[in-house]
C-alpha cells in the first residue's frame, strides 16, 4: 500500500474484500474461471431479456420479471470475482500494493484491447447487415451500442477474475535442504 492514510471507507473495503469466508467459492483456477463464466452467461441472459422487453410488441413483463430474478444470482458471482481479486477493481489505488496496482494495469490494457475488438466486431455486423439489406437495422443499434457499453463496464472484472492467482499454501512453500 501507499504511504497515504486510509480513510475509513478505504479501511472497511479492503477489510471487507480480503474476508476469506467465502474463500471456497474461488479456491481454485477451475472455480474462479467458473464464475466468470456465469456471470458472462448471467449478464447475456439479463442483456437479452431486457432486448426482449424493449422490442417486442406490447411490452410484455416477463422479461422483466426474469431478469430481476436473475439479478440476484448476478450480484453474487459478482461478489465472488471481487473476493477471488481481493477487490483489484473495486479499491482506491492507495488501498493496493504495488503488485496489486501493477496488476490492475494490466488486466484494465487486457479488457480494453478486448472491448476494442468487440466494438468493431459490432460496428462491422451493423455496417455489413445494412449493406446487405440495403437499411441499416437501427431497431436492434441501440441494444447493441448497450450490449457494448456493459461488456465495455464489466470486462476488466471478468478479466481480472480469469487472471487471479491461487493462494499460496502450507505445501506451496518451498524449503531449501
Amino acid at each position: 500500500m501507499t504511504t497515504t492514510r486510509l480513510s475509513r471507507y478505504d479501511r472497511t473495503m479492503l477489510r471487507l474484500m480480503n474476508d476469506r469466508r467465502g474463500a471456497a467459492w474461488y479456491a481454485t483456477a477451475v472455480r474462479r474461471r467458473l464464475a466468470v463464466t456465469a456471470h458472462i452467461t448471467l449478464t447475456a441472459v439479463i442483456g437479452g431479456l431486457m432486448t426482449v422487453f424493449f422490442l417486442t410488441e406490447g411490452e410484455p413483463l416477463w422479461p422483466v420479471a426474469v431478469g430481476a430474478a436473475l439479478f440476484l444470482p448476478w450480484m453474487v458471482t459478482t461478489g465472488v470475482i471481487n473476493g477471488a481479486t481481493r477487490g483489484l477493481l473495486e479499491l482506491r489505488e492507495r488501498a493496493l500494493d504495488e503488485r496489486q496496482s501493477a496488476e490492475r494495469t494490466r488486466v484494465l490494457a487486457l479488457a480494453h484491447r478486448a472491448t476494442t475488438l468487440l466494438l468493431t466486431a459490432g460496428a462491422a455486423a451493423l455496417l455489413i447487415s445494412g449493406g446487405l439489406d440495403g437499411d441499416a437495422p437501427k431497431a436492434y443499434a441501440a441494444p447493441l451500442l448497450i450490449a457494448v457499453l456493459v461488456v465495455h463496464w464489466l470486462m476488466p472484472l471478468w478479466m481480472a477474475g480469469w487472471r487471479a492467482q491461487d493462494e499460496p499454501g502450507d505445501d506451496d512453500v518451498v524449503t531449501e535442504a
